[in-house]
């Protein structure tokens, strides 16, 4: 495979030792064996990953195989290889000077390329968005929109961004917080379905101060909920769907046939309303519609508030994040 210009690759270890001390880049997956042996082809690679780990997790496959895939095929001496250094903090920058080789006396980084390393730099030195961008998920990746950041800092005029405002801050801030967003959403979609969704959401309106009581499954006639702020009216009906198809507005008519006089209505879904559906909630104000979205908004905000068992299934740890100053 020929390129013309060399290309920019991030890799995550938890050996820094040998990258730093042996002048080496590795991967793992030990079991593939030399991956040398292996079709030169993405196809033969996800086969022979889905053979060495059957009990793999479905995503695991495609993943797996690209980065061995790239590893061994893709990268090119001459190429660039960013690595974040856990042990010193440190932003190492380095030049692919080998091939691929196995090394099968390497106890668990066995796919192994030699490194020059050029320059080994304070975090301090790159903005948000790099830094966010090189602590991706993944062991082995590209880097495509931070690239030339890391590249500059081979210059010998290249000065550290240390004292200077970081234009990245606002979407580094903003993608942090819809990976979160998005992990909520598919950590509730995956686990809570049905009866488990309408149980959750209880809990959720107990965490934001509502008596509720769950109706018996089978025997709700459009109720899945009664909730009460005290023990005084208004009672306020609840109906839960985990559907992944947007509501229509006869699902949400049926919740109004099941209310009384006084009564408000509370529809809580996963996905989102069709226009028409929404058109009803606007012009009926007893009603309020929650969707996947505005569900989310909530479970952060009461998040502290929910049962353990719910915090398991959706486990988040509090930290802080860069904010964008107001002028």
């Amino acid at each position: 495979m020929s390129q013309e210009e060399p290309r920019i690759w991030g890799i995550h270890t938890k050996d820094d030792r040998l990258f730093l001390d042996d002048n080496v880049v590795a991967i793992g997956w030990k079991e593939m064996g030399n991956l040398l042996g292996i079709d030169a082809s993405r196809e033969a690679f996800k086969d022979k990953y889905a053979a060495v780990y059957p009990d793999g997790k479905k995503g695991s496959v495609p993943l797996g195989s690209g980065m061995l895939y790239r590893f061994c095929h893709e990268v090119q001496i001459g190429d660039y290889i960013v690595f974040p250094s856990k042990v010193d903090r440190q932003i190492n920058i380095g030049i692919i000077t080998s091939k691929y080789f196995h090394n099968s006396s390497a106890k668990e980084y066995v796919q192994q390329r030699k490194v020059k390393w050029q320059k080994h730099l304070p975090r301090t030195a790159f903005s948000q968005g790099a830094l966010y961008e090189l602590g991706s998920a993944m062991s082995f990746f590209s880097l495509k929109n931070y690239g030339e950041e890391f590249l500059a800092a081979l210059d010998k005029g290249f000065k550290k961004k240390a004292n200077e405002p970081d234009d990245t801050v606002s979407a580094t801030s903003d993608d942090i917080v819809e990976s979160t967003r998005d992990f909520v959403l598919k950590e509730i979609s995956r686990h809570l379905k049905g009866y488990d969704l309408e149980e959750f959401v209880a809990n959720l309106l107990n965490a934001m101060g509502y008596k509720t009581t769950i109706s018996p499954h089978g025997g709700d006639r459009g109720v899945d909920i009664t909730a009460y702020k005290d023990e005084l009216p208004p009672r306020i009906i609840v109906q839960v769907k985990s559907q992944d198809d947007d509501i229509k507005e006869t699902t949400i008519q049926s919740l109004k046939g099941a209310m009384r006089e006084g009564d408000y209505g509370l529809f809580v879904t996963l996905s989102n309303y069709t226009k028409n559906a929404k058109r009803y909630l606007e012009s009926t104000p007893i009603i309020r519609g929650i969707n996947g979205t505005e569900l989310v908004d909530l479970v952060l905000k009461y998040y502290d508030a929910l049962d353990e068992k719910y915090q398991n299934i959706i486990p988040l740890q509090r930290v802080y994040i860069p904010a964008v100053k107001k002028d």
